[in-house]
């Protein structure tokens, strides 16, 4: 009797005992709530700490080679790194007000610009659909004083997201320098908090992740300024007012996944409204969608696309998904975040499923059985 349950306990402890389909479905259920919970609940915290992290692994060669070259402290290193991040962006935004300041300064030929195609525009309205000019006035008369009547509350509004604004900025600068200055007491806590057996793959995915996301920035800057300076040249080519300032909100307004692209065919839109009248709007609108099928087709697969290595379906659900949680900083931030993801789960042997589904599949080794099953089939 002692022999047999001293085997019974033996091939207890050989054999593992395998979880249900349903309680694994159940526990990732369960988490999945959890984390879009935490990050619903810690927008405020989490959203300027990942912009902070992208920003720090950005700044990370430039700490390193004040550190290192020119022999300053790390703390020094750090607020000169962010420091320079803060006149990069400094620079973008004098350029982009210092065109918006032309429009400006023509306001008054601006106004009187737009009052005129709004009147060409009644007028086809009036002849297209027979619709009179009194009854199109009481319309915008409505419109107008239900705006007024919102005012106040609009104006608070605004206030708020400007200061809401600031403090994301300030708290993003500040989380930077203090991720730059501790990089490596957090590095040094990733690697002790898992096991020793397992502090390669923790070297190997802090790195992967530095240069994932080091490739994936510098792809998102050279697609701004490539998308900038092709619809500089086409707006001025077709004559539209303002080219270099629409061409630049396009490139920066680019950045944002999927919804960028409208928020400036709106603006550029309105413009080309105001200032050429009714006949160039559709010449527009076919050209900047032209640039955008050309940069979602080709310039983002090639240089984006090929650094973060997600297929498109995963891509566009994060985006939508990111967007409905965070709004439009999540739509930015949608893209790194499963970038950084796949690369865990491609180096945890039970999470590999995940980060293959994640995948675009060109570096995903076909198994055995469906290798054979291609090459009987000849397919």
């Amino acid at each position: 009797m002692a022999y047999i349950g001293y085997l019974s306990t033996t091939i207890m402890a050989i054999v593992k005992p395998i979880s249900p389909f349903y309680t694994k479905l159940a526990m990732v259920l369960i988490s999945a709530i959890a984390l879009f919970y935490i990050a619903i609940a810690g927008k405020s915290i989490l959203a300027p700490l990942i912009f902070a992290l992208l920003f720090s692994v950005l700044l990370l060669p430039v700490a390193g080679f004040l550190e290192t070259k020119l022999r300053l402290p790390r703390s020094v290193a750090a607020v000169l790194s962010v420091l320079l991040l803060m006149l990069i962006i400094a620079l973008v935004l004098y350029l982009v007000i210092s065109q918006a300041s032309s429009l400006s300064e023509n306001w008054p030929q601006f106004k009187l610009q737009l009052l005129t195609s709004l009147k060409e525009l009644q007028e086809w309205i009036s002849t297209k659909f027979h619709l009179d000019m009194s009854r199109q006035n009481n319309y915008m008369n409505n419109a107008a004083a239900q705006l007024l009547a919102g005012g106040p509350s609009m104006i608070s509004n605004t206030l708020l997201s400007i200061s809401s604004v600031l403090l994301f900025v300030v708290l993003t600068l500040i989380d930077t320098f203090f991720l730059l200055f501790y990089r490596r007491l957090l590095i040094k806590f990733l690697v002790d908090v898992f096991k020793e057996e397992n502090s390669e793959a923790v070297y190997d995915i802090i790195a992967q992740v530095q240069i994932r996301i080091r490739q994936y920035i510098k792809g998102l800057l050279l697609e701004m300024v490539i998308v900038s300076t092709v619809c500089c040249l086409a707006l001025w080519i077709m004559g539209v007012n303002y080219p270099v300032l629409l061409g630049l909100l396009t490139g920066l307004l680019n950045l944002i996944p999927y919804i960028g692209i409208f928020i400036s065919l709106l603006l550029s839109t309105l413009v080309t409204f105001a200032t050429a009248g009714v006949g160039k709007i559709l010449l527009v609108i076919f050209t900047l969608f032209g640039i955008h099928l050309v940069d979602a087709n080709m310039l983002l697969p090639m240089i984006v696309g090929a650094k973060v290595r997600l297929n498109g379906l995963i891509t566009i659900m994060g985006v939508i998904i990111g967007g409905s949680v965070w709004g439009i900083t999540g739509a930015f931030l949608a893209i790194p975040v499963i970038a950084i993801l796949k690369i865990v789960f491609d180096r945890i042997d039970s999470l590999k499923p995940w980060g293959m589904l994640l995948g675009d599949g060109k570096d995903e080794k076909r198994s055995i059985l469906l290798k054979a099953a291609v090459d009987k089939t000849g397919e």
